[in-house]
């Protein structure tokens, strides 16, 4: 029964983050997506746990955590997978035009661009980089966080490469 709770924690877990999600674009949060998957994974934790004291009696956490750990990564990971997909933004744009096409000068020059402003906006409001002009530098933030994510890409043993090959 344990299993059980631990499963409807992670169900709880997955509604809470679509409520949270669909929320702060409603309401223009400045919260960004990942704190509020950490925010929903909490909550959802402690119901889970409440839950399980409540309503079993030999509760078993770690049966019930496991369970709950499993469903909450596989959702985090397909979350990372399609949220902000350079890719994936191309491909949904291709998709939605008439004849599923356009020419490849178009996605270049116009989308592109705009896809990694977004993205370059990012860091400088993160305050990895500084925009000067037409320059971007690394902060000392930036080159810190630069060198950790370095160190675990080797960690990993992912070197150089993109998320879809792994040709050097």
């Amino acid at each position: 029964m344990s299993f059980a709770i631990g499963l409807i924690a992670a169900i709880v877990f997955a509604v809470l983050a679509h409520i949270l999600q669909r929320m702060a674009r409603a309401f223009a949060w400045s919260v960004t997506p990942v704190i509020l998957l950490a925010i929903s994974a909490l909550l959802a934790h402690v119901f889970g746990i409440v839950l399980g004291i409540l309503t079993v009696p030999q509760f078993q956490y770690w049966d019930a955590a496991s369970i709950f750990a499993v469903c909450v990564m596989s959702y985090v990971f397909a979350f990372g997978a399609v949220y902000k997909s350079v890719s994936l933004a191309i491909l949904l744009d291709l998709t939605g035009r008439p004849g599923r096409a356009a020419p490849v000068s178009e996605i270049v020059e116009g989308q592109v661009p705009r896809l990694f402003q977004g993205r370059t906006q990012i860091l400088v409001d993160g305050g990895l980089v500084e925009q000067t002009g037409q320059r971007f530098t690394a902060t000392a933030a930036g080159r810190n966080m630069a060198g950790r994510i370095g160190w675990l890409r080797r960690i990993f043993g992912i070197g150089d490469t993109g998320l879809y090959d792994f040709k050097d």
